[in-house]
């Protein structure tokens, strides 16, 4: 098995900040490690994740089989290793999001498996077994049951290679945002795993050793609520018995504010982050975009509330859609500011393959030819390449805007501003004081750690020394997380840069294609 690296310069890397605890990338390949756990106990399997470790000539001459799992943003190189493992004669097995959306780009590959793998594996191992080399195995889509998936094989990991381990409890989202896939590749009813199911993953990842920051990488922790109500007090009463372990993490829709007994149980629980959508500060375009959860609240007084339960929220928003009318920039930055948000993904609005979105502007002629495809040449992410369509408000107009907001926002005084109003705001009382031995993060919360921050982006001196002296004094119990936030600006400060170049390039690009208007006299000299 093989996990496709990344492409670079995405905004989701933050190697800089694992390597500050010693580790090697964010997050474990969950997806390849729980199809694993499906395959039968007499093949033997082996996993390179190509985002830590190098793949040997003799890995794939090892192999009877090359197996391939990725994402949108693993592109470029998932298809350059199905060509890799074909020099090397191995027919290539491959699946994952972006081979459900986009199977025509993989169809160099010996076997697709497209959608979710728990209902077509068995018949991809029958056909292999049987000595077929060629096939698709299509699932029907939002049916597998779940609660059936096996444990993930904790044992393919290198753990100390990570930051986090994540662990799925649902799959789906009630919502039916325009631009989002998930509801396309898992449906709008969310599934979950049994109350056992989830408890013994956890038990099986602390028995492998692993401790400190687990993922839920639900879409929406909280779509499913009347199961998840039912799960949050095992959940509580086995970190207790464990003298807590792990501290979670987890994606939520806004509306977890109106619900002050499930803020409550994930503070219980250990919750200590939360990744929000909000996307655009505008009523119009939620509405359009059809992100209803997030119209008829006012979302920066939602956030606050999340922050009193002690856990912090990093958020995505996005520049480009069709309602914005005039400049949004200001607008946006002022919003961010308001809502104390240290990590904010802003990206480009980007038309992912399969989505409303994607079909709306195929329909209406404006989705850019090979709107799916990831060139290795450009590299970047939807924070750098999106708008693959033509867009309603002038694209330079956008792209102004967007690169204001970067520059705005991620300027280290900003930044510095934004954990300090978090840290304000942010109640830790009722927390495990201290993280449990064997946590990486551990190499975080003290003053050596901000003096490596500081050498590596000297510009936020003063700014992060400021607030960590003010932070220590006045919310000590916050101290180590606005320490990892500023860990994370030793991504975030250059990406940000990166983003603002590669943005000052396409404007050029544009500019340059430009006709500029014609001189009085030649004016004169074609009219007659």
């Amino acid at each position: 098995m093989i996990y496709p690296e990344f492409i670079a310069n995405s905004f989701w890397h933050y190697k800089a900040a694992c390597e500050l605890v010693g580790a090697r990338y964010p997050a474990a390949p969950l997806g390849l490690i729980t199809v694993a756990a499906m395959l039968p106990p007499h093949w033997e399997v082996r996993l390179v994740n190509r985002n830590t470790e190098t793949l040997a000539d003799g890995d794939i001459a090892w192999a009877d089989l090359v197996m391939i799992g990725g994402m949108l943003n693993q592109q470029p190189d998932f298809l350059h290793l199905i060509d890799v493992a074909h020099r090397h004669g191995k027919p290539v097995c491959v699946g994952g999001p972006d081979v459900s959306s986009s199977p025509h780009l993989y169809a160099k590959a010996d076997f697709q498996v497209i959608g979710e793998a728990e209902l077509v594996i068995d018949a991809f191992i029958a056909a292999w077994e049987r000595g077929e080399r060629k096939g698709v195995f299509t699932a029907e889509k939002y049916q597998a049951d779940i609660t059936k998936t096996p444990l993930p094989r904790w044992d393919l990991l290198k753990l100390d290679h990570y930051l986090y381990i994540g662990v799925q409890y649902a799959r789906g989202c009630p919502f039916t945002c325009e631009f989002c896939d998930i509801i396309e590749l898992y449906g709008r009813v969310p599934r979950t795993k049994t109350n056992d199911q989830i408890l013994a993953e956890l038990q099986a990842l602390h028995d492998a050793g692993w401790r400190g920051h687990v993922d839920f990488v639900d879409d929406n922790f909280i779509g499913n609520k009347k199961n998840i109500r039912t799960l949050m007090p095992r959940l509580t009463a086995s970190q207790r018995e464990r003298g807590f372990p792990f501290e979670f993490s987890t994606e939520a829709s806004i509306n977890l504010a109106d619900d002050d007994e499930m803020m409550q149980a994930m503070k219980d629980a250990n919750f200590f982050a939360v990744f929000v959508g909000i996307e655009s500060p505008d009523p119009e375009t939620l509405v359009q975009m059809r992100k209803k959860q997030n119209t008829k609240r006012n979302i920066a007084e939602c956030i606050h509330k999340i922050y009193g339960y002690g856990m912090f929220v990093t958020a995505g928003f996005i520049v480009g859609f069709d309602t914005e009318k005039v400049s949004i920039a200001d607008s946006m930055t002022d919003f961010i500011e308001e809502t104390a948000i240290p990590v904010c993904m802003v990206g480009l609005l980007y038309a992912l393959p399969g989505t409303q979105l994607t079909r709306r502007l195929e329909k209406e002629g404006r989705l850019h030819p090979g709107h799916d495809v990831m060139h290795v040449e450009t590299g970047g992410d939807q924070c750098t390449l999106g708008c693959n369509f033509d867009t309603l408000r002038p694209l330079r107009d956008i792209l102004v805007d967007y690169r204001t907001i970067l520059q705005t926002v991620f300027d280290p005084v900003a930044y510095a501003g934004r954990l300090s109003r978090l840290a304000s705001m942010m109640d830790r009382s009722g927390r495990p004081r201290e993280l449990p031995d064997g946590d990486p993060r551990k190499r975080l919360g003290g003053i050596e750690a901000v003096h490596q921050i500081i050498r590596a982006v000297p510009e936020a001196r003063e700014p992060f020394w400021k607030v960590f002296v003010e932070v220590a004094k006045s919310n000590p119990g916050a101290l180590r997380y606005i320490v990892l936030l500023m860990a994370f600006y030793l991504h975030l400060g250059p990406f940000s840069r990166h983003a603002v170049a590669a943005i000052d390039r396409r404007i050029a690009e544009l500019d340059a294609t430009v006709v500029p208007p014609a001189a009085p006299a030649e004016r004169h000299a074609a009219v007659h």
